[in-house]
C-alpha cells in the first residue's frame, strides 16, 4: 500500500487519469473524491453527543476547490 494518497476533485475526471497514469503505482494510490456533502443531519436535540469527532485530520475541500487536488499521507 502506497503511503500516499492523492485525492483528486470529481470535477476534475482529466487531471484524475494523469495524475493516476503519473503517479498510481507504489508512489501514490489516485482516487476520485466522492464526497458529496455531509451525511449527519441534526434531527432533535440530544442531551450528549454520542458519537466520536470528525476522523477527518484536515478539511480537504480549500485544496480540492482551489487547486482540483490533494495529497494527504496515511
Amino acid at each position: 500500500m502506497a503511503r500516499l494518497l492523492l485525492i483528486v476533485s470529481a470535477t476534475e475526471p482529466a487531471r484524475y487519469t494523469y495524475l493516476k497514469h503519473v503517479f498510481g503505482s507504489e508512489t501514490a494510490d489516485v482516487i476520485l473524491d466522492r464526497r458529496v456533502g455531509e451525511r449527519r443531519q441534526l434531527v432533535k436535540r440530544v442531551v450528549a453527543e454520542r458519537r466520536r469527532g470528525d476522523r477527518r485530520q484536515r478539511d480537504l475541500a480549500k485544496d480540492l476547490q482551489t487547486f482540483g487536488w490533494a495529497l494527504v499521507r496515511r
